[in-house]
């Protein structure tokens, strides 16, 4: 049996199944990006669901685990070594979780070093630049007077649609097979033009190699089952 108990996030959210990996989360776009990439490596896992509307993430225990307070994170109870591991920040953990199951990460050089560049990409301007969008367009932004914020970010997501466009002329997936760069951006652009209920505004119909991009990859059991995960209460 594993022990957990060095961790102060257990205390809040006691595993039920300490030899699992620890999954701490909420299904958002960031969020779904490791349960999905669980679910589709098959590693034995257990879900605690962090209520960011409750402001869980800033308690003392998930601070111990995060101390940028953001999910999602993950306590591997045999990390290297056997040693039990926690980590933060999604792209962290994709690429963890994809080198210690061998799989969605090339092991050719060139191309490991490509999926690792697009993955940076999601997260360095395509998460950023639609949650910007989503909060002018959607959220307490929209009553701003000033539509130049959200402007300027309808713009730059337009401009990140359209460097995807191009990556995807010739592909079904970003780089090769499909791999944690596409986990990474699926559940971004899905939020783009669903929840956040942007696809008019940014021209979404522009751009028909992300759209089929999009659909085969929410057709995959591993991406339906990862995007309901933690389940909501």
């Amino acid at each position: 049996m594993s022990d957990l108990s060095a961790f102060p996030i257990n205390q809040r959210w006691p595993a039920q199944h300490p030899d699992r990996i620890q999954l701490y989360s909420l299904p958002t776009p960031n969020g779904v990006k490791v349960s999905i990439m669980l679910e589709e490596v098959g590693l034995a896992y257990e879900p605690h669901l962090i209520d960011i509307t409750a402001n869980e993430t800033w308690g003392p225990e998930f601070l111990s685990l995060n101390p940028n307070g953001k999910i999602p994170a993950i306590i591997d109870p045999d990390g290297p070594g056997g040693q039990p591991l926690a980590l933060f920040e999604s792209g962290a953990i994709l690429i963890y979780l994809a080198e210690k199951t061998g799989q969605l990460l090339s092991a050719d050089p060139a191309t490991r070093y490509q999926t690792i560049q697009w993955l940076m990409f999601q997260m360095g301007a395509v998460g950023p630049m639609f949650g910007q969008l989503g909060f002018f367009h959607r959220f307490a932004g929209r009553d701003y007077e000033d539509k130049r914020p959200r402007d300027r970010y309808v713009a730059e997501s337009r401009r990140l649609l359209g460097v995807l466009e191009t990556q995807l002329d010739g592909r079904d997936w970003i780089v090769g097979d499909y791999s944690i760069a596409d986990v990474a951006t699926l559940g971004w652009v899905r939020n783009l033009i669903g929840f956040y209920e942007a696809g008019e505004i940014v021209g979404f119909k522009d751009f028909p190699r992300v759209a089929a991009w999009l659909e085969r990859g929410l057709a995959r059991p591993a991406v339906q089952r990862g995007l309901e995960i933690p389940a909501r209460h």
